[in-house]
């Protein structure tokens, strides 16, 4: 007998007034990141059945691909579609993998996104990386500008320093703040999460089953074409793998018990983190796609929660989220004073 369907529940992310899915569904590996491209027609087939299953909160970036996907959502809000959903995107990181802030370069960036999208207003508009040598509030003054114009509805930032989102906030309310959370990503609990909420603003967790890893375990790392970027993660490398490897072993332990999969249980974790948590699992597979949404329908107990956060430590996990060399993160977001700030 087939199981039953499940629901997905609507949330409001943030307090400005953005509603969308409790789920949502990122798109990077579909066009980049993640080994060879996927053919369009799957992509989309894949989108549309998202959007029919109540997964309408769609998450691209202007560098993913680079552009091509958003051209590839652009394709698939076609026919009626795009009415139906909640439109991320993400600026700031160029296709040669500096980050720019400036005002003239924000709306480019957002005109670009536009026209690749084939929308004329962008749902969600995010913050893809801090420029480090721009004023947040320099930044912002240009979103806001492009909200005023109507092109812009609501404003995120994507891996942003407690300070920088307060700076930020100053100047537009922030709608969400995009930042890596699961079992093996939990930094962020000691000082972004309590500011989101004590500003009211939504929490969107991308990577929040570790990259795959807590739906396949260190096997992953043996399936990976040559050309997927977590091949040279820190947390990916041998000298990690065994430690971590022994956090996926606890996880399935439990989701066996639980009767579930490894990664719904992950995500269930992720869910029960709170009301104004939505978490965007990537897949290119439908049947990936159905097996993530059941996850909204594992429960979990206060007990049950404490037991995989021991097993997962906030020190537990080995290695690092990226390397030294990548783009900075929220832990070195901070951008200049106003005050003390000469454009170039």
């Amino acid at each position: 007998m087939a199981a039953a369907p499940v629901v997905v529940p609507r949330m409001k992310l943030g307090s400005q007034g953005l509603e969308g899915s409790a789920q949502g569904l990122g798109c990077m590996g579909m066009s980049a990141a993640y080994g060879e491209r996927k053919p369009d027609q799957d992509m989309i087939a894949l989108l549309r059945h998202a959007v029919a299953a109540g997964v309408t909160f769609l998450d691209t970036s202007d560098i993913y691909g680079p552009h091509t996907n958003e051209l590839l959502l652009g394709k698939a809000l076609q026919g009626g579609v795009r009415e139906q959903v909640q439109l991320a995107t993400k600026f700031g990181i160029t296709a040669t993998w500096e980050v720019h802030g400036d005002p003239a370069y924000v709306r480019a960036a957002c005109e670009g996104s536009l026209a690749r999208l084939g929308v004329d207003c962008i749902d969600l508009y995010y913050q893809h990386r801090i420029d480090k040598n721009v004023p947040v509030e320099i930044t912002m003054g240009e979103i806001k500008k492009l909200v005023q114009e109507g092109k812009v509805k609501y404003v995120g930032l994507s891996e942003a320093s407690a300070s920088t989102i307060r700076r930020a906030h100053a100047v537009h309310p922030i709608t969400a703040v995009q930042l890596e959370w699961s079992l093996w990503s939990r930094d962020v609990e000691e000082d972004i999460i309590p500011t989101c909420r004590e500003l009211g603003i939504g929490i969107v967790a991308y990577s929040p089953l570790g990259r795959g890893f807590l739906s396949t375990g260190p096997k992953l790392v043996d399936t990976l074409p040559e050309d997927d970027f977590r091949k040279n993660l820190p947390r990916f490398q041998p000298e990690n793998m065994k430690k971590n490897a022994e956090i996926f072993e606890r996880v399935s332990e439990m989701a066996a018990r639980k009767g579930c999969t490894s990664s719904q249980l992950a995500l269930a974790w992720v869910h029960h983190q709170g009301s104004d948590v939505c978490p965007i699992p990537g897949t290119t597979k439908v049947e990936n796609f159905n097996q993530n949404l059941r996850a909204l329908s594992v429960e979990l107990t206060a007990e049950e929660m404490a037991e995989l956060e021991s097993y997962a430590a906030m020190d537990a996990v080995q290695g690092d989220r990226y390397h030294n060399t990548f783009l900075n993160t929220w832990k070195d977001s901070e951008t200049p004073s106003l005050s003390s700030w000469k454009p170039t």
